[in-house]
């Protein structure tokens, strides 16, 4: 497995929110989840934001076009999320498949490559083990996992990406939770 000494884990929680878990639990899922999703990768770099509903809703408007709470958001730098929103997404802020960034982010050659950031709304997470009678820090892992699924490019949209990524999320979450 993956050590979080290899990755670069940036773990931010927002006040007011005070996660029963520590940073050190939240970091160890973080690289637990890459493990799983990137087994052959060996370096990078990667955020987890914990924040509320009205920062996650904003995001989720703003790059999905989706003006509602959700669980947790991904943002990729390589992967491409999806647009929601009945509108069509901005042009300045959306690459159409194929078409090369004009304004590339420079990073550092001896920098690890980013891999993203993960959002996570805490009190929809709380919402939904309640809905679930689980523990709120399975939940949390939960969708630390998901999330860094999706970082990494994995999706669920179609019956055999789904299975695939449940697959992934249950090895993931059986560090967690053994």
């Amino acid at each position: 497995m993956l050590s979080a000494s290899t990755w670069q884990i940036d773990i931010t929680v927002d006040q007011p929110f005070q996660l029963e878990q520590s940073e050190a639990w939240l970091e160890s899922v973080v690289a637990r989840a890459v493990a799983a999703a990137l087994p052959d990768q060996l370096a990078g770099q990667v955020s987890l934001l914990v924040t509320g509903d009205a920062t996650v809703q904003a995001l989720n408007c703003q790059f999905r076009g989706m003006d509602e709470v959700t669980d947790v958001l991904s943002f990729s730098n390589t992967h491409p999320g999806h647009w929601e929103g009945e509108a069509d997404p901005p042009a300045d802020r959306y690459l159409k498949p194929g078409e090369a960034d004009p304004f590339p982010f420079p990073w550092p050659s001896d920098e690890p490559p980013p891999l993203g950031e993960v959002v996570i709304s805490y009190p929809q997470a709380l919402r939904q083990a309640q809905e679930r009678g689980e523990p709120v820090a399975r939940e949390v892992a939960r969708l630390i996992v998901h999330g860094v699924l999706h970082l990494a490019g994995h999706d669920h949209l179609e019956p055999e990406e789904t299975a695939r990524m449940q697959a992934l999320e249950e090895q993931a979450l059986a560090g967690v939770f053994s």
